[in-house]
């Protein structure tokens, strides 16, 4: 719609803004009248229209099969928008039209704003299949009326008022029409079942909607009083009411069609599964991050342990085994200690990255430095854990055997990441590219690091070929020293 608006008409950001406002409203418009509409808008020069939105009802058959979004038609060749834009009036004459052998019903309804008219709506009704309404039509439709006599008004939609089209309630939820006095005049069957559920052994029809909802909530004391204003449709709320094995979401809709408050619509949702399932979710999730707190604090005790332990041994090859498990494990732990924080099984890796430099790091402190270039960005937790490890065991070697026991110089950690479309072309591949640098000695000679090298080479190769389903390679970086290149595929999103 932005895109339509700007390129073909002469309204402001402030003029769409509303059009969006109505548009996220409108649903409640078609559903009411059993009909499509679509959003009609003069173009620059005023010798056009241009349709921006459309909109199928969920309560009867559409009259549009195609999608309008985009079409342009002269003025002229639609009367009835000719007269509701220079009028400012909802234009209801003429003889319904014939679309595909179905009889279409069509009106127009200005949308005004601050006294301009910015648009017209209209309104088209598939006739195919009228009967004999029902209360629950006629209440509907009169509901309509309303609500389009509000807009070519400019009082609906509501200012600052913006509504999840997705999470508020619609017609078919659950729909109580109310009196100027907040009494019902009329309850949808579903709305009845809501109530009912809620605690209600009585019909609502004639009993004032806002007291007989503050009597089924749990009372709450002043909040009691700001209930029953909302529950009468004094003003355009949104609140939700949750007795003891029930919620119900309402939503209130002030009816002013000629400028005088005369009642007000009421929507209600049954929302007790959903609350019951965000409440699993909440608890799911809460589950898991306690998981993750405690797996975290075991393996911090394990390498308090295992580091104790080195301390008491007299061999230094076994002392420093026990330190390389110590920085194993704590680099699992990191991860740990990063998922008990998030709320799904996803990390930002570079913070894991920068503390696994600087716990490496602790090797050689004041004579090796280390950085990273590039990110890692997002992965999942079953990337980040056996990444972490791969790391550690890159750095630690790099440390160890790229520089003597006097040597100074740098060790650089870079990622870079790239999406291609796969061999089908369908689908989006992700990959890591990660590089592990040193300016240190470099390899000695006749170095096979696919088939060679220490335990921590071996645990590399296994993590990265059989775990990641990765490449790895080490090689001799340019200017002397050594560069471990990894190339690993991750699911792009």
């Amino acid at each position: 719609m932005n895109d339509l608006v700007r390129q073909h008409t002469a309204l402001g950001d402030s003029d769409l803004e509303w059009l969006h406002l109505l548009v996220s409203e409108w649903q409640l418009l078609s559903d009411l009248s059993f009909a499509d509409l679509v959003l009609w808008v003069p173009t620059r020069d005023g010798t056009r229209y241009v349709s921006v939105a459309q909109m199928r009802p969920n309560t009867g058959p559409t009259s549009y099969q195609d999608d309008m979004v985009g079409h342009l038609v002269p003025r002229g060749r639609r009367p009835l928008l000719d007269a509701a834009l220079d009028e400012g009036r909802i234009v209801r004459e003429g003889d319904p039209e014939w679309r595909e052998e179905v009889p279409v019903r069509v009106e127009s309804i200005p949308v005004r704003r601050e006294g301009r008219v910015l648009g017209v709506i209209a309104r088209n009704t598939n006739l195919l299949t009228v009967r004999t309404p029902s209360r629950l039509e006629l209440t509907y439709l009169q509901s309509a009326s309303d609500l389009a006599q509000m807009i070519a008004a400019g009082s609906f939609p509501f200012p600052g008022e913006q509504v999840d089209m997705d999470a508020s309630p619609r017609a078919g939820d659950g729909l109580i029409r109310l009196d100027s006095d907040g009494i019902v005049q009329y309850a949808s069957p579903n709305a009845l079942s809501a109530y009912h559920r809620l605690g209600l052994a009585a019909d609502l029809v004639g009993h004032h909607l806002g007291e007989v909802t503050a009597d089924l909530a749990p009372s709450r004391g002043a909040v009691d009083e700001a209930l029953v204003k909302i529950a009468s449709g004094w003003a355009p709320r949104e609140t939700e009411v949750e007795g003891e094995e029930c919620a119900i979401q309402l939503r209130a809709i002030p009816l002013k069609p000629k400028g005088r408050r005369i009642g007000s619509l009421v929507l209600c949702r049954d929302v007790t599964e959903l609350r019951r399932r965000e409440r699993e979710l909440i608890t799911k999730d809460a589950t898991i991050r306690e998981i993750h707190h405690r797996v975290k604090n075991n393996l911090q005790t394990v390498a308090a342990l295992l580091r104790l332990q080195a301390r008491r041994m007299d061999s230094a090859p076994a002392r420093s085994a026990l330190e390389e498990a110590v920085r194993r494990v704590g680099s699992i732990a990191i991860v740990h200690e990063t998922l008990s924080q998030t709320l799904d099984e996803r990390v930002e890796f570079d913070s894991i990255a920068d503390r696994v430099l600087a716990m490496v790091s602790e090797l050689s402190p004041g004579r090796v430095a280390g950085r990273r270039v590039g990110r890692f960005g997002i992965l999942a937790a079953e990337v980040a854990t056996p990444l972490s490890m791969v790391l550690t065991e890159l750095l630690q070697n790099a440390l160890e055997h790229g520089f003597g026991p006097g040597d100074q110089g740098e060790v650089e950690v870079g990622a870079v990441r790239t999406r291609a479309l796969d061999g089908n072309g369908s689908r989006a591949q992700e990959r890591l590219l990660i590089t592990v640098s040193d300016n240190g000695r470099g390899m000695p000679d006749g170095f096979d690091p696919q088939n060679s090298g220490n335990l921590g080479l071996q645990i590399v190769r296994t993590l990265v070929v059989g775990e990641l389903g990765g490449s790895f390679d080490m090689l001799p970086a340019p200017g002397g020293g050594t560069r471990v290149l990894l190339d690993l595929r991750i699911d792009a999103d």
